[in-house]
């Protein structure tokens, strides 16, 4: 096509064949499948999808590229079981789907991917084109330079596959980064743990990955923000004791012990002591964030419920 494309937007249109055959491969597509897919582009891989499953909903901000993707349908056995929905998939509710496959536009690459994880009903999975650094950050380990926020939230919620690298020039037009497509499979049933109280102590503890826990809960500001949200929270609920139901429920899960925390706040309540006093229960006062896995950060999760980080 003779579209100027946008690579500020993340406009970059796979071109090779064997890459998009290895793509659908990889995603063992079945005859019964809805596929959804953001960022059709030109339609390289949407077709060879068609071809092969019962729809393929194609999400595309771009209304030139809409009409070239409808161009490239009109008139076959194909047009029918493609559904274009046209604009901002961040904006907007996903539909239902079975799998998820796409070259998606870089720049929304994190968002999207939380949107996804987040999506009910449950997806059977989702192979994704990224840019080769956040795939690795996905996968990352614990102890190894890239681990991170995205790697420890995108691991509670799925099992993450580095599948290929792609190189820049099976792209139209090349971009400046190398690429991978990744497997994300979401978790059913899911870590009983609200996300976003979850995201928000491991936001805390990897603004600064390799201090320890103490030191990170330390911050002024930290102290601040969970002072601010826990007497909110006790506002609105009177008293503490709702965390108790919570706290009995996930016990056995922890080995906790439910009279560890008071039932109302006291008159000379500092929400420092009470964060050491947590990371002092959990042993966790030394522990860095760059080198705690997933379990460990469930314990100290649900040992630390009482503070509220969202």
């Amino acid at each position: 096509s003779g579209i100027l494309l946008n690579t500020g937007a993340g406009q970059h249109i796979l071109k090779n064949p064997l890459v998009v055959n290895s793509i659908i491969e990889k995603a063992a597509l079945r005859r019964t499948d809805v596929i959804l897919e953001v960022g059709p582009g030109t339609g390289n891989l949407t077709v060879k999808m068609l071809e092969k499953v019962k729809k393929v909903i194609a999400c595309e901000i771009d209304p030139r590229l809409v009409g070239e993707l409808q161009k490239r349908v009109q008139g076959t056995c194909l047009a029918n079981k493609l559904e274009i929905k046209v604009g901002d998939v961040l904006k907007t509710d996903l539909p239902f789907f079975d799998a998820c496959v796409a070259n998606l536009p870089y720049q929304i690459s994190s968002p999207f991917v939380f949107k996804l994880l987040l999506h009910r009903p449950f997806f059977r999975c989702a192979i994704l084109m990224f840019q080769r650094e956040f795939a690795l950050r996905l996968v990352a380990k614990p102890g190894t330079k890239l681990y991170c926020r995205l790697s420890i939230n995108t691991q509670l919620l799925a099992r993450v596959d580095h599948l290929m690298k792609v190189g820049r020039n099976n792209f139209r037009p090349p971009p400046k980064v190398e690429s991978s497509v990744v497997r994300i499979e979401p978790k059913n049933p899911p870590p009983p743990i609200n996300f976003q109280e979850w995201d928000g102590l491991v936001r805390i503890a990897f603004v600064r990955k390799n201090k320890t826990l103490s030191a990170a809960f330390k911050s002024s500001a930290v102290e601040q923000l969970l002072d601010h949200n826990y007497r909110i929270h006790c506002s609105l609920h009177n008293t503490v004791s709702s965390f108790f139901n919570i706290l009995n429920s996930i016990s056995a899960y922890c080995d906790l012990h439910t009279d560890f925390f008071r039932r109302e706040i006291p008159e000379n309540f500092k929400i420092a002591e009470k964060i050491q006093t947590v990371l002092k229960n959990t042993g966790y006062s030394e522990k860095r964030a760059r080198s705690m896995d997933i379990d460990d950060f469930i314990r100290y999760f649900f040992f630390s419920l009482c503070l509220h980080f969202k």
